[in-house]
């Protein structure tokens, strides 16, 4: 009988997993490291979460399994205890423009039920506030009056518009109607009235005249007096009061002749009375910019002008992800996204689009001190809650700085899975087996402290929580670690160390042990290099940052540090590259008029010491199977034209190109080189299944038959980086490319591996080895974004010595990273902050990691001071 305190795994032999055998306490924090390519994900993602998904779906109908996605067997012979699993991956989120955070976290959802429920409509022309009610609501507003009021009930059946209207008055007359008054004068109705065409009018029938009295017949007949007007004139009611002052209640007041009267207007529908535009009704689709009862016509919901001859949803298009802070804002709703009316309805006096433009953690405040009726709350009570609760885990998360109406495409995957984290805790689902993969990636050390609570309290509602994870407060903290190792690809695969925090320290084979234990630090060798000169950004004030100056010294490695959402990200990429961008190569970026060449900043100084600019970023270095880190690298052209001058090639006549899977000749035609054949799924995510021809070797049998050393080319795109070393040894122009991708931690990827499997901080060093295997300039600017994700404290190591190399031929680095390791063994810090959105922006400080350590407003100081 198994252990339903466990997770018991036999025979794991998925990709280089070595046959394991292993025994994971249930509703436990277990995290699961080890190097670069030890194994981690495919036990975590490809062995567990994918029996635990299998499992849930072969549960249901094959009606419903239809719609999810359905994963192969993973390669293990038994899983017992599985619960069914969610995965909650550094994938990017949603690339649709129409995706923000507050419809991804489902805040926007309850939003919009909010304003339909106690929203206040408001007259989106005049501004004026709408009301509507029944006739019993007005009957009791005007017995409110004083006793012996004079009481005009009035039907407007014409209200300031122009026209003689002789057909109205006539059937009015039919009608058995007496009076009129006419632009704010009585009329007799059986007189001829005659009308000036060119002006405008107001025409009010006189229903009913009485002196107010407080008795049921007065109730009786002002209620129906109240229903003939309101059925003559669509809905309105005009009260003209004469002695009674103006009544409560909710009608619209308003001085008219004769002098000495007050006028009362009253609506049975949501109407203007003074303009007459009116709601049909308040639901929540009015507030939804992807129904078209709430997008506005103008940009149809998306908030932003797309280039013109764009299409929308375009799988090809992406200018909705790469330049959507670019586009031109919409010139109705200026980017609200909704119609005028559903901006018109107020909560305490914020629209919907106001309340989402906040940061969620003033959208937290707002909530918290909304002030209601009570009937108003209630309704909302409920809703209010589930608002509350879910803008409590998102700041729990570290995500306070965030907007709710921020575009879902912007987010870094980091921010995007801890949104999904956040979403999941908001569930409160439990026994399920969540695994996350790297989610302190992105955080600074003040806000992990909150992800590792958050962490707790998913594990504490009574679920397991499996972590792939190399940062060291969340092993400490942690119930169980799964040490993997000891190398990468090949060499891993293996259990170094299990058990609780103190077993592995006390474990002397684990490296992770090692490193825990302070016996092992990631540093370089001792040397002081000085900056000569400055690269100086003048007044830098894109998005959050306040008018800030920086200098970023030439010659150095400088971290740019900062809790999250403080600007480092917009001063480094948006700022500074895309300035430079324009600066030395003359190149557009979409959205920035052709002069000046400067963006988001007043000047940048010192560009005359640089030559080139490179952006060593996380995204994909390709997005289909077609792209791998060998075409990538350039390393494919080397090898094609090395079986090109084969002797069995230079015999059939094969050049180089008949190795390229990218043209006809030699690739398989029935896939086209790709080895996979896609299937549209329209409404689902295409599905890539192996070509049957080729076997996914992507090439013809006649192209396969050139070997060298009993390898084909297909085979060589089967090597890891190690093995193509080993193979290609006596190349030098090969073997120099593989040794920068070695050199990076990447020995254990295929050359042929496909690039939307690779994961953005492998994506990122493949990118690294490609500038590493070029000419250095010795004036080149290379920036990174956290390139430490996903790696192991010894793969740091390597990249802070991959990096070192960098800097030591001239050329300048500039890293954004949280990891302490890094941003202690840099030259120069500079420290943006002090907090996260509208409360950050500003340089904290700036200059060695010992100066910084000094400054004690600096949150990354403190934990430099602590170290």
């Amino acid at each position: 009988m198994p252990d339903p305190r466990c997770i018991v795994i036999k025979g794991a032999r998925e990709h280089n997993l070595k046959n394991l055998d292993l025994t994971l306490p249930r509703d436990k924090l277990i995290v699961i490291t080890g190097l670069s390519g030890s194994g981690k994900s495919s036990l975590a993602f490809d062995t567990i979460y994918a029996e635990g998904q299998r499992r849930y779906v072969e549960s249901l109908s094959a009606y419903a399994r239809q719609f999810l996605e359905q994963m192969d067997k993973p390669d293990v012979d038994s899983i017992e205890g599985l619960s069914p699993a969610i995965a909650i991956e550094q994938k990017t989120t949603a690339r649709n423009p129409r995706s923000t955070v507050g419809t991804v976290t489902e805040i926007y959802d309850y939003l919009r039920l909010l304003f339909a429920r106690i929203g206040r409509p408001h007259c989106p022309q005049c501004g004026d506030p709408i009301t509507a009610q029944t006739v019993q609501q007005m009957v009791d507003a005007l017995m409110a009056l004083p006793a012996g009021a004079k009481l005009s009930v009035l039907a407007p059946i014409v209200r300031d518009r122009k026209g003689e209207y002789k057909k109205e008055l006539q059937e009015a007359r039919r009608a058995g109607f007496i009076r009129a008054r006419i632009d704010g004068k009585p009329h007799d109705l059986a007189d001829e009235v005659a009308l000036d065409k060119q002006k405008k009018h107001t025409i009010e029938i006189v229903v009913d005249r009485v002196v107010l009295k407080h008795d049921d017949p007065m109730m009786q007949r002002l209620a129906d007096s109240l229903e003939i007007a309101l059925k003559q004139a669509h809905g309105l009611v005009v009260i003209s009061v004469e002695g009674g002052g103006v009544g409560p209640g909710g009608g619209s007041s308003r001085t008219g002749p004769p002098p000495g009267t007050k006028d009362l207007i009253y609506s049975e529908k949501l109407a203007c009375v003074r303009c007459g535009f009116s709601y049909s009704e308040l639901t929540p689709r009015l507030f939804s910019f992807n129904s078209p009862h709430g997008a506005c016509p103008a940009c149809d919901g998306l908030g932003h002008e797309p280039p013109r001859g764009c299409p929308l949803f375009s799988e090809d298009d992406e200018y909705e992800v790469e330049d959507y802070g670019s586009l031109s804002l919409c010139a109705v709703c200026k980017g609200d996204r909704l119609k005028p009316e559903s901006l018109s309805v107020l909560i305490d006096r914020k629209s919907i689009a106001a309340v989402t433009r906040l940061s969620i953690r003033d959208a937290a405040e707002f909530f918290k001190r909304l002030k209601l009726t009570e009937r108003e709350q209630f309704i909302a009570h409920r809703i209010l809650k589930e608002i509350r609760e879910r803008l409590g885990f998102l700041i729990n998360v570290g995500l306070d700085y965030l907007t709710l109406d921020r575009a879902a495409a912007t987010l870094s995957g980091g921010e995007g899975q801890r949104i999904r984290l956040a979403t999941q805790i908001g569930s409160g689902l439990v026994g399920v087996l969540y695994i996350l993969d790297e989610p302190s990636i992105g955080l600074h050390q003040r806000d992990n402290e909150r992800l590792l609570d958050t962490l707790m309290r998913l594990r504490d509602l009574g679920n397991t929580v499996i972590v792939v994870e190399h940062d060291a407060e969340t092993m400490r903290r942690a119930d169980y670690i799964l040490d993997l190792g000891p190398g990468p690809g090949v060499h891993g695969g293996a259990v170094v160390a299990k058990g609780s925090p103190e077993e592995v320290m006390a474990n002397k084979e684990s490296l992770t042990g090692q490193y825990l234990r302070g016996d092992m630090n990631i540093t370089l060798p001792h040397r002081a290099r000085q900056a000569g000169r400055h690269l100086t950004i003048v007044g830098a004030r894109e998005h959050n940052l306040k008018n800030v100056t920086v200098k970023v010294p030439l010659g150095l490695l400088t971290c740019v540090t900062g809790v999250s959402g403080s600007g480092k990200s917009t001063l480094l990429f948006d700022v500074l590259y895309r300035s430079l961008r324009q600066l030395l190569y003359g190149e557009r970026v979409r959205g920035v008029p052709k002069r000046p060449w400067i963006t988001g900043c007043s000047d940048i100084k010192g560009i005359e010491h640089i030559d080139k600019i490179v952006n060593i970023d996380q995204s994909p270095i390709g997005r289909t199977p077609r792209s791998n880190p060998a075409t990538y690298t350039g390393l494919f052209t080397y090898i094609r034209e090395f079986f090109a001058n084969l002797s069995e090639s230079r015999v059939r006549g094969y050049k180089a190109g008949r190795y390229s899977f990218n043209v006809k000749g030699g690739r398989c035609e029935a896939c086209q080189g790709d080895g996979l054949i896609k299937i549209e799924m329209h409404f689902l995510p295409d599905v890539y299944v192996t070509c049957e021809v080729c076997k996914g070797r992507r090439y013809n049998r006649e192209t396969l038959e050139v070997r060298h050393k009993e390898k084909s080319i297909a085979d060589v795109l089967d090597m890891t980086v190690e093995e193509a070393l080993a193979f290609f040894q006596h190349l030098p122009l090969i073997k120099g490319k593989l040794q920068t991708l070695f050199d990076v931690g990447l020995g254990y990827i295929k050359l042929g591996q496909s690039a939307t499997t690779l994961s953005g901080g492998e994506a990122q060093r493949v990118k690294l080895s490609r500038e590493l295997s070029k000419r250095a300039t010795g004036r080149t600017l290379y920036i990174l974004d956290e390139p430490t994700t996903g790696l192991h404290f010894a793969d740091i190591q390597k990249l802070l010595e991959v990096l070192n190399r960098l800097v030591e031929s001239g050329n300048t680095v500039v890293v954004i990273e949280h990891n302490l390791d890094v941003v202690r063994n840099a030259d120069w810090i500079i420290d943006l902050g002090p907090e996260g959105g509208d409360r950050g922006g500003e340089v904290v400080a700036a200059g060695t990691p010992k100066e910084v350590a000094a400054v004690k407003v600096s949150h990354t100081g403190r934990v430099l001071r602590e170290v």
